[in-house]
């Protein structure tokens, strides 16, 4: 009896081992079905996503050839749907484009596509990619320059610095310096002893090893804006178009909640102002008098301003908007810019694109820290502030004594000038310098870079993503 009880016990054993074991295998089984499950379906993933970004890749090569065409081809609102195939894989699938674009006075300033891709093989499985192209514009810099250039010591330069010149780097960069010169002649005027034919960018500047010569030169004829084109705009397309004043010009002030003021300025200090470029010269840029003259709303849809006159500027900005200072009907009339107080931004959203025909001058009387924020482009002319001094024959009125020597000028934005550019002089008047700003600091805005103002200037011809994620499907 003894035996047979062990034995009975032996059977339970069995049959409970038997039955983990089955539990253990399907289990394993079960796992490997869903791991085999899973594989697929990443595959299947990966396949969608590679097809979707497929047909991002294939909308940048249609704007290629036709540019702006925000409906492939058709005229007619999307979606558009694509066949794909992949010779080297053997995978097939479509994928699906939703395409819009951001315009500013009826260009397109952007497009943004969502593509959709899958497979054939598993066409429930599919993933979603979003790409916003854009041309690149100036904003990507710190400074474009089409002339020689000395940045000094007390300088701190954020983003890529490029002249199609040579450049004298004494200052701190913390990206590229570039110059479309092996070599060039540096004179005193850059700080040098006599003349000394030197190497495209060089100085005593700390980052060396971001300096880059020669490098491609920027086009900066292809930059040149067609302002006939921003005038017409300005009049037809929903912008604001300022006619001659009669008088000096106009002062417009960003008032940061959507209005812009313009002033008639009908009297100025008459004094005497220096540049490399002119010599000795009568300025009238700080103003006496003004008087009202219009104040006027800007249109999201055309943030575009066109003053055929000179233009005394200041003010708080509180979304995107160009302001463009020329006559293109006088060829011997080029109005200036002159920047005439802090501009600062009202949002994280704002920014300002500010062209002049010929210059775009910092002030005389301006604050001691002065701020500014935007892109500033001197089409013919140059981006700077004049020398100037209170003892000689050419002095400043005594009641501007004060202004020649400043503190700190702080720009946040991009520095586009077709002349040297310069806002310190050398000299001791000031103590270490003799007129201008006593520090200097620069960088390249990064909000601009993925969404410029209207009608910012294009490096380049050639889309490219400005943005690139996935979307949840």
């Amino acid at each position: 009896m003894k035996y047979q009880k062990n034995k009975g016990t032996q059977l339970v054993l069995v049959i409970v081992f038997a039955a983990i074991f089955m539990t253990i295998f399907a289990g394993l089984v079960n796992y490997v079905v869903s791991l085999n499950k899973l594989t697929k379906l990443r595959i299947a993933e990966a396949q969608a996503r590679s097809i979707a970004e497929a047909g991002l890749d294939y909308y940048k090569w249609f704007l290629a050839h036709y540019p702006d065409d925000t409906t492939h081809g058709t005229g007619l609102p999307g979606p558009y749907l694509i066949p794909y195939e992949d010779p080297e894989t053997s995978t097939t699938g479509n994928f699906e484009l939703s395409i819009s674009s951001s315009t500013y006075c009826g260009d397109v300033a952007s497009i943004e596509i969502e593509s959709t891709g899958w497979s054939l093989n598993n066409p429930t499985v599919k993933r979603t990619v979003y790409g916003k192209y854009a041309r690149p514009t100036v904003a990507e810099y710190s400074y474009i320059i089409n002339s020689n250039v000395w940045a000094g010591s007390d300088r701190t330069i954020i983003g890529p610095y490029h002249s199609n010149g040579g450049v004298r780097m004494d200052g701190t960069n913390n990206s590229t310096v570039t110059s479309g010169q092996s070599s060039w002649t540096c004179t005193s005027s850059f700080g040098c002893t006599g003349s000394q034919t030197v190497d495209g960018v060089f100085g005593s500047g700390p980052d060396s090893t971001l300096w880059y010569f020669p490098s491609t030169p920027i086009n900066f004829t292809g930059l040149t804006i067609d302002l006939a084109n921003m005038k017409d705009r300005a009049q037809n397309r929903g912008g604001i178009y300022i006619p001659p004043s009669g008088e000096y010009g106009y002062r417009v002030t960003f008032l940061g909640n959507g209005d812009v003021q313009f002033r008639t300025v009908d009297q100025t200090y008459n004094y005497w102002g220096y540049s490399t470029q002119d010599g000795w010269e009568t300025e009238r840029h700080v103003i006496d008098d003004d008087d009202p003259y219009l104040v006027a709303t800007i249109d999201p849809d055309c943030p575009l301003i066109y003053v055929e006159d000179k233009v005394w500027l200041e003010g708080s900005v509180d979304q995107k908007v160009t302001i463009a200072a020329a006559d293109t009907d006088s060829p011997t009339i080029n109005p200036r810019i002159i920047l005439n107080g802090n501009i600062t931004y009202a949002n994280a959203s704002s920014g300002l694109l500010a062209i002049a025909e010929e210059d775009v001058l910092v002030g005389l009387v301006v604050p001691e820290d002065m701020e500014l924020n935007g892109i500033f482009v001197a089409q013919n002319g140059r981006f700077g502030r004049n020398y100037y001094q209170t003892s000689g024959s050419y002095d400043v009125l005594t009641m501007h004594n004060s202004y020649v020597c400043q503190n700190s000028l702080t720009i946040n934005g991009t520095i586009v000038s077709n002349g040297r550019v310069g806002t310190q002089w050398t000299g001791s008047y000031c103590g270490s310098y003799g007129s201008g700003f006593g520090t200097r600091y620069n960088s390249y805005d990064r909000n601009l870079v993925d969404s410029p103002p209207p009608l910012a200037p294009n490096t380049s011809d050639d889309y490219k993503f400005v943005d690139w994620r996935q979307v949840e499907n």
